[in-house]
Formats: structure tokens, sequence, C-alpha cells
């Protein structure tokens, strides 16, 4: 694909590179000199260093031959007029732009096209939307679910003297029952597709594909028992913490609402706060039986909050002060949720928490180096916010019928999720037919509501919702394979 990406911050420039390295041919623009001249020494596309809110520029940057404009600065009605520029001239360029208002959000997500904008990223929504889930599945360790299916991949760390140190593969299924698929170990920063004779030893990292009673079993085998999250400490009102209070509390009101059981005295769905955003596949612990603690600095804010949230108690305190904690007793908390605007502070407070006997730590960070650091601090579960939106971002440019990309390992290995096309080259061949040059593996597939690992007499079926591993640049072969490109 050819493809325009207008702001190289963070998020420009880590989208870039991903697209470069799956071949993609890439053009950024950006409006200031320094970051413009950053970006061109460091990535294989071509810079143009101008705004991009001008048709002048998105021409030298080739939206005439584009397939899809990304618009990534800083605001959100920068970002929306460039689309909106784009599709006055070029109406079947795909359009994506980063927002912040929830108000855009949902008119996307109601079916109005604002703009001529395809779609809309919100970081803050998809950052709690990635912390909800973890919450969900017990705050154990980073765990992907699908929609639709029974599956989950858990990222499980291997700790020292675990039932897993030093077992091999071949001897998995003897300790968790059931069916299930180790997809990749993660050692020393190398990324390892393992046989049955590959020995697991603490500090390896696996990928398990499991139902979720096989997962926590094999989460247990690790070292890692599950724990029941009753107790819940959110450090930061800012939006994203907000957005995770909103989802905690009012979650099972959502999804009634969703299936037709609640409405507003008006008659219609609310639209105010979390309900249109977030969409889960199981009950998080009841309501009644669940305590949340926000902890705010900022006195002003923790009064809207408190206002806002009578069910939770609201703290206006520094997390970093000692004696603070010790008196709020913060220690006895099942699971704290650092979600300040400092990545530094969100690292140390779950670390220091946790060394103080926090149950679990789920930790927002900026980016996936950071993440990298506070896993081996200890940390459970790590948002890479930026990756998060990236991720998401991508999502929406693959064609062939992908519904999602995520990075797992060194970020080398993808997991997409695809739904086979008519006409799909794949279509009633069977699972020989599918062979990356680069290397995949096909781990799951979801047929009229029934989920399995594919055996060898699985054959591809249109309508077929599949999981499949891909090694970067395997994009334009998955396409081709199972599916109209975009």
């Amino acid at each position: 694909m050819r493809i325009i990406i207008v702001g190289a911050g963070m998020v420009g420039t880590q989208l870039s590179l991903s697209l470069i390295q799956e071949k993609h041919d890439v053009s950024l623009i950006e409006s200031n000199e320094e970051r413009a001249r950053h970006a061109s020494n460091r990535l294989d596309c071509l810079v143009v260093h101008d705004e991009g809110n001008s048709l002048g520029t998105l021409s030298e940057a080739g939206i005439a031959k584009a397939d899809a404009l990304v618009c990534v600065t800083g605001s959100d009605e920068v970002n929306m007029l460039i689309c909106g520029l784009a599709a006055s001239r070029y109406p079947d360029v795909i359009k994506i732009a980063r927002v912040r208002n929830d108000e855009y959000v949902r008119l996307n997500r109601s079916g109005k096209r604002i703009l001529g904008i395809d779609r809309f990223v919100h970081p803050d929504v998809e950052a709690a939307r990635s912390v909800l889930n973890a919450i969900e599945h017990g705050a154990m360790g980073d765990i992907l679910a699908f929609a639709n299916t029974a599956y989950q991949l858990g990222s499980i760390n291997i700790a020292a003297g675990s039932a897993f140190d030093g077992c091999s593969l071949k001897d998995f299924r003897s300790l968790v029952c059931g069916e299930s698929l180790v997809t990749l170990l993660e050692r020393q920063g190398e990324s390892i597709l393992p046989g049955g004779g590959t020995v697991m030893v603490k500090g390896d990292r696996i990928h398990v594909l499991a139902k979720e009673k096989e997962l926590h079993e094999a989460f247990k085998c690790a070292g890692r028992p599950e724990q029941v999250l009753r107790k819940i400490g959110i450090v930061g009102g800012g939006r994203v913490g907000t957005l995770i209070t909103e989802g905690l509390l009012y979650r099972e009101q959502d999804r009634k609402t969703r299936n037709g059981g609640i409405r507003s005295p008006s008659g219609e769905a609310p639209t105010k706060g979390i309900y249109s955003f977030f969409t889960f596949f199981k009950s998080l612990l009841p309501k009644s039986m669940r305590r949340v603690i926000l902890i705010e600095q900022d006195y002003e804010r923790c009064k809207e909050l408190a206002g806002r949230f009578p069910e939770v108690l609201v703290l206006n305190e520094d997390i970093s002060d000692e004696s603070f904690i010790a008196e709020e007793r913060i220690t006895d908390l099942d699971l704290i949720v650092t979600a300040t605007g400092h990545q530094e502070l969100n690292i140390i407070t779950a670390v220091y928490l946790k060394s103080r006997g926090v149950r679990r730590a789920v930790a927002l960070v900026t980016g996936a180096g950071y993440g990298t650091i506070a896993r081996q601090l200890g940390v459970d579960v790590v948002i890479p916010m930026k990756s998060v939106v990236v991720d998401c971002i991508r999502s929406h440019l693959i064609g062939g019928g992908v519904k999602g990309i995520h990075r797992i390992g060194d970020g080398s290995i993808g997991i997409i999720e695809l739904e086979i096309e008519p006409g799909a080259p794949v279509a009633g061949k069977p699972i020989t037919a599918f062979r990356l040059s680069a290397g995949g593996l096909l781990l799951l597939v979801n047929r009229g509501g029934v989920s399995f690992i594919p055996k060898g007499d699985y054959s591809f079926k249109i309508g077929d919702h599949i999981i499949l591993t891909a090694k970067n640049g395997s994009e334009k072969e998955i396409e081709k394979l199972f599916g109209r490109p975009l």
C-alpha cells in the first residue's frame, strides 16, 4: 500500500517504521524542522518538511496515488481538517485521524462520517480498553482475548522453581490438560518458535493459546496463581484513569444496554461516558463485590471525580508519600493500576506497591522500551500506549478481511485476526495451502460460533474467523491469500 502519514511524533515515527518494515510505500509529513530532520535520518521513506493542511503538500507527498492517509499530529482539529481536505479531492483514499474528543468517536461509531473520515482512533480509549481487558482476566499477565471465541493468548513469565522451570514443551500437556498451544518463546530478547524438544527455564516468557481454564492452569504452573480482584486502586484521575473507573463501575449496565435491557428515561441508549466505547466477553466481578479507590493529587479534579463517582473512594493524595500509603492501607489492595501521565512514576509506584504487598500491578507507559523494563522489574501487565495506538491504526490499514493486529515478543511477530472473504484464494483449500515465505502459523479457527485449534484435516471456508501468527513483512502475502486488499 501507499500510505501518507502526517505527524512525525512518537506514534507517527513508530507507525512509519512498522509499515516500512512491512514493505509498504510510506511518505511522512512533518511541520517541525527538527522532527522532520530526525525522521529523515532514521526512516527509509520520503519525508516532507511542511504543513500537512495544504493540498500542495499532500500532492508533494503523493496523495494522488495513495491508498491511505493517516493523521497523527497533536491536534484533533488539524487531523480532521487534513482528512477533510484530502476527501474533497481524493474521496477513495482511506482516511484515519487520531483524536481525543469523545464526541467525534461516538459519531464515527454510530455510522456518521465527519469530513469524509473513515476511522477515528482515540488513544485514551484504546489504552483504557487494554487495561480493562487485563483486569477482566485477573491481571496475571498480558492476555489477548479474541472476539466470539473461548480461546485466549496469554504471555507468561516463568518463575524460578515453578513447574515449568526445566520442563520441555513435549511435557507441557502433561501439566496443562485440554487443548493448548505454545506459540512463541522469548529468551534474553530473542523470539523463538519452539519445538517439542525446547526446554523452558526461569526468566523465559512464553505465549500460550488456550481456553480460560487451561490458561489459568498454565499461569499457575509458571508460578502465577489466579487472584480474585476485589479491591482495586487507580492512581491518576486523568482521562485514562476516569475511563478505567467508568469501565469498572458501569460495565454491567453497558452490557445490558447493548442487549436492550436498560434504556435511558427517554427510551434512548445513553450517549455519555464509556458505554459506546467498550465491549467484553464475560462479566467482571459484580459491582457489589468490588471496591474502587481513585488517587489523584489535584484537589479540584478530586472534587469533580467525587461528584461523578459517588461509589468510589476518591483520595486527594500524592502516591509517592509513604506515610499516606501506610495510613490509607493501600498495601492491602488486590490490584493497583498506575495511570498518571508520567511513565516513570507509574513504573516505580507499581513496583514499590507490589513490594509492599499489593498482589497485582498494571502500569501505563509511553513506549514498548519502557514496557520491557517494567516487566523485568515485576510489573504484571504493562500497557504501552503508543504501541496500542499503532496496532489499532495498522488494523484499519491492512486489507484481506483483517480485523486486528497485535505485536508480541520483540515486535517482529504479529498475531493477526481476519475473516476469509468470498473469492479468497485459500477458500476451500486445505491447511497446507497456508505457507508464508517469512514463516507463519495458523493458531485458531472460529466457524459458526465454534472455536478450535486446526488440525491436518482442516480446510479453509468462507466466513471462517481465523487467528494466525506471521513475521513482519508478510502482510502482502496474507492479503493475497485471504481476501482482497483495501
